[in-house]
């Protein structure tokens, strides 16, 4: 037992859709466990019997484990009913959701795979927002600051794009601007609605390794006033100051990933929408 457990672990991730929902939960698990390298094979848009017999075949072969996102019912009582007799794992993550919610609300779900993927409003709105970080990243047209959902502020290195980019796959209207104690703060933010800034903070240790990093990209490796620790500690307090006469929330994201702060800037937003 202790050679087969020492084996690297085989995964059949099936789906009869685009599977991006089994490889996001099968991801958030495997990552848990770092020392374990797993075999991972995708099986998207398998939709017929046909197409899904030689994959529970093959996977009985290589005796791998199979997690499926299986919307059609027969597709899924054909894997589960294969794979009891087989003796191979299998779960179908949508099973019990959609059960339940059948339980509760009497209605039947409508058997179409891929729904979520089809083009309709909430894909044109983040194709729309996205197009909106891009064009008012590193604030270039502060004057659409005020078509903006939520105004990203922050100095060098607080994550203002990939959060604005993270923000904008969600269907958001981001824009960010970055502040520079001898830059003037443009008259817009003063003049939106201050319901939509949130500072973004680091610090110093974690800004100074940053824009070496940064610096040593670019082929340069000598210290210059941009890794110095009174500049950055400069700029910090210029920052807070700002966010000070502001009021608005402010979010060091230092050891945090970009969706930790997403989503507190989520909650943040969200909590002002609810009071407004």
């Amino acid at each position: 037992m202790t050679g087969e457990k020492n084996q690297k672990p085989k995964y059949y991730l099936i789906s009869d859709a685009v599977g991006s929902l089994v490889n996001d939960i099968f991801q958030s698990v495997s990552v848990q466990f770092p020392s374990v390298d797993f075999s991972v094979t995708n099986f998207p848009f398998v939709q017929h019997d046909d197409m899904l017999l030689p994959i529970l075949k093959q996977a009985r072969l290589e005796n791998a484990s199979i997690i499926a996102s299986f919307i059609d019912k027969d597709l899924n009582r054909l894997a589960l009913e294969y794979c009891e007799t087989a003796g191979i794992f299998y779960v179908n993550v949508l099973d019990r959701i959609m059960s339940h919610i059948v339980d509760q609300t009497g209605v039947q779900p409508s058997g179409k795979p891929g729904i979520r993927h089809q083009l309709d409003d909430v894909y044109y709105k983040r194709i729309e927002a996205l197009e909106f970080a891009v064009q008012n990243d590193d604030g270039q047209h502060p004057k659409r600051f005020v078509d903006a959902d939520i105004v990203l502020l922050g100095i060098s290195r607080t994550s203002k794009t990939p959060l604005s980019m993270y923000l904008a796959n969600m269907g958001y209207k981001v824009a960010n601007l970055p502040l520079v104690p001898e830059s003037r703060v443009p008259d817009i933010i003063f003049e939106i609605d201050r319901s939509k800034i949130i500072g973004l903070t680091n610090d110093v240790n974690v800004l100074n390794k940053f824009r070496r990093e940064r610096m040593r990209s670019y082929g340069i490796e000598n210290a210059s006033t941009y890794t110095d620790d009174a500049r950055i500690e400069k700029e910090l307090a210029y920052a807070n100051d700002l966010y000070e006469k502001l009021n608005c929330p402010v979010i060091n994201v230092a050891d945090r990933s970009i969706e930790e702060t997403a989503t507190l800037i989520m909650m943040f937003f969200n909590s002002k929408q609810t009071n407004a």
